[in-house]
């Protein structure tokens, strides 16, 4: 059952990867790319470009198959972040998505120990398909928020590209390090207090901890999901700003603040169970780079946008 629960997790996260929330979007079928477009590798055509349209700001499609208008760059460094890992140009996203990191960033600051935070992957300027790593992060509403606490805001671009987060886990997941702190509770929490967050992807034996520790309002554990890895940085995911045309929100996390859940993932990794002998051996299938025809009809604009 346990193997079942986290695959069914796995696909939903893949297909897409509260205390309040904006309203559902509707979930619509979004016209795709067509023509001699709609077969180019759309991962080489995101990664080339350098900046954001000169749209008007919007997020098209979902969080792993679609593109951002307007995207607004997040600055390098600011009073109360630094972005990192320069070189990837991965700092940009929708405006909503600047505004939180930076509002997070303050409360950061407040923490004993931390200056604010060091913000690692959001979207490519223009969103769409990465040219490595992430699945999602494609419509500008994701962020990568290292669990290093950021003690010194006066980071080289070099620097940056060398200094590493610090592993936050032990046991392959199932516990948190002697690293983890009272600060990284908080910092979490006071993410998913925000009402514009959806989910928050850490590995599980932090999420256990966190339940274990939490005394006061529990609704905010019900955003945090537990996850493989993401135990040097913890993933936010805004939901669809409201009135939003075109941008597919996942379906909300199940009721209660799923630390059985997590509880569950935890146990799994303690004592994982044996290979079923009578289960047919399957042979995955290579995943293919998406084209512009996965993608919904607003990203050739997106693209072409000057």
């Amino acid at each position: 059952m346990i193997r079942t629960l986290m695959g069914l997790a796995l696909v939903a996260s893949l297909a897409a990867c509260g205390t309040s929330r904006p309203a559902p979007q509707p979930q619509l079928p979004l016209p795709t790319v067509t023509g001699v477009l709609s077969t180019k590798n759309a991962k080489a055509l995101f990664g080339s470009e350098a900046v954001g349209s000169p749209q008007t700001p919007a997020a098209f499609g979902s969080y792993a198959k679609g593109c951002l208008a307007g995207g607004q760059q997040l600055a390098e460094t600011g009073p109360t972040w630094q972005a990192m890992r320069l070189s990837r140009n991965r700092n940009w996203g929708h405006p909503e998505l600047v505004d939180f990191l930076q509002g997070l960033s303050r409360r950061g600051a407040a923490l004993p120990g931390w200056r604010g935070i060091y913000v690692g992957d959001m979207s490519q300027p223009r969103g769409g398909p990465m040219t490595s790593g992430h699945a999602s992060h494609q419509i500008g509403l994701d962020a990568d928020i290292w669990l290093r606490p950021a003690n010194d805001l006066t980071l080289s671009r070099a620097a940056r590209e060398s200094i590493s987060s610090i592993s936050m886990w032990r046991s392959s997941g199932a516990y948190v390090n002697s690293q983890w702190t009272r600060a990284h509770h908080d910092l979490v929490k006071a993410a998913a207090q925000d009402p514009r967050v959806d989910r928050i992807f850490i590995f599980p034996g932090a999420k256990v901890q966190m339940c274990n520790d939490e005394t006061g309002d529990r609704a905010w554990l019900r955003k945090v999901r537990p996850w493989a890895g993401h135990h040097y940085h913890f993933h936010v995911r805004l939901s669809c700003p409201d009135g939003a045309r075109g941008c597919v929100n996942q379906d909300p996390p199940p009721a209660g603040d799923g630390c059985a859940d997590a509880q569950a993932w935890v146990n799994n990794i303690l004592s994982p169970p044996p290979p079923d002998p009578d289960a047919p051996r399957v042979t995955p299938k290579p995943k293919r780079d998406l084209v512009m025809g996965d993608l919904p009809a607003q990203c050739a604009s997106v693209l072409a946008a000057r």
